[in-house]
């Protein structure tokens, strides 16, 4: 007799592409084993204008509606990018049960028809206008292209790319707009589960602009006493992309930063050895604190919890409190 598995997620390009990738490593790897994806119109996908904060960040805008689908039993699991899962809060109830394997975890510089890439450097930006809603973005970019101005651009991966092509502009809470945009800043993984890794002009590398924490990860998430769930979920299971995001998200629960706090955190395993960088900048870009460390690849959050502790010796709650909204 078939198992039933019901998992949830956000209808955009990117998250579908993510969650059928799931359906087709349980449906190999499980026997008997019926995968359903749920489509969920999650509060951010449906509100394009407003920023994140007012819905309670990324972990109300997209992921509070499908976490509580899964906590009243309609679903067995739910689908996230691990970037868009709070790190500084937990779901009681709730676990991770699989990470998949990493994709490329870098962010990359997309522009629009006319733009050239070395134009665009050159000038450090002057005259162009970059968009992207992601503050850790934004402030790397106003520390990479110091004259350029950052706007605030919202939508699902495929949507910003139209949005870009067409000159649209970007619709503001208060009924104004900004735009339209030259170039984007986009996670890499995402332009390419929904197909325009062609429009990379060019990407970021680690030490320019250092991930968010579990960028590339694809996380499914379930509920903490359903053993057979968690068993399945097992299954698909990459155990060095799960002891990287232990690490990162150690970080930013160390930090207790919220959505509008620009932190990065990336790790990497060789061996028996794990490696975490992270930082904090302020929302300008003038300022970055860092810190790095290695330790054994099997104690993740204890290398997560000691680098959280060094950036806030260095006084990155003091950032991190002056980016709070009031």
């Amino acid at each position: 007799m078939a198992i039933r598995l019901r998992i949830g997620t956000r209808k955009s390009a990117m998250a579908l592409a993510q969650t059928e990738e799931i359906a087709r490593r349980l449906t190999a790897t499980v026997p008997d084993i019926d995968v359903e994806i749920v489509k969920f119109d999650t509060t951010g996908d449906l509100d394009q204008t407003s920023k994140l904060l007012p819905h309670g960040g990324k972990g109300g805008a997209f992921v509070a509606q499908i976490r509580a689908a899964v906590l009243s039993g309609e679903l067995q699991a739910a689908m996230h990018s691990l970037k868009d899962m709070p790190g500084n809060e937990d779901t009681p109830g709730l676990v991770i049960g699989a990470t998949l394997s990493r994709d490329p975890p870098g962010d990359a510089l997309v522009l629009r028809d006319g733009v050239s890439l070395d134009a665009f450097k050159q000038s450090r930006g002057k005259g162009f206008k970059i968009g992207t809603n992601a503050v850790r973005r934004a402030a790397y970019a106003r520390r990479l292209f110091p004259d350029a101005e950052v706007i605030h651009f919202r939508g699902a991966a495929d949507t910003r790319v139209r949005k870009l092509d067409n000159r649209e502009m970007q619709r503001l809470p208060d009924g104004g707009a900004v735009g339209p945009a030259d170039a984007l800043i986009m996670a890499r993984s995402g332009l390419d589960r929904v197909g325009l890794a062609h429009r990379i002009a060019y990407e970021f590398s680690v030490a320019e602009m250092l991930p968010a924490a579990g960028q590339g990860i694809v996380a499914v998430e379930c509920a903490a006493q359903d053993w057979q769930t968690r068993q399945i979920l097992s299954a698909i299971d990459d155990p060095s992309a799960h002891a990287c995001a232990d690490a990162e998200r150690e970080v930013l629960w160390v930090l207790n930063g919220h959505c509008n706090s620009p932190i990065a955190g990336f790790s990497t395993i060789t061996g028996d050895q794990m490696s975490l960088a992270a930082s904090v900048l302020d929302l300008s870009g003038n300022t970055i604190i860092e810190a790095s460390r290695s330790g054994p690849a099997n104690r993740p959050r204890e290398l997560g919890r000691a680098v959280g502790l060094d950036l806030l010796a260095k006084g990155a709650a003091e950032i991190i409190e002056r980016s709070r909204p009031r």
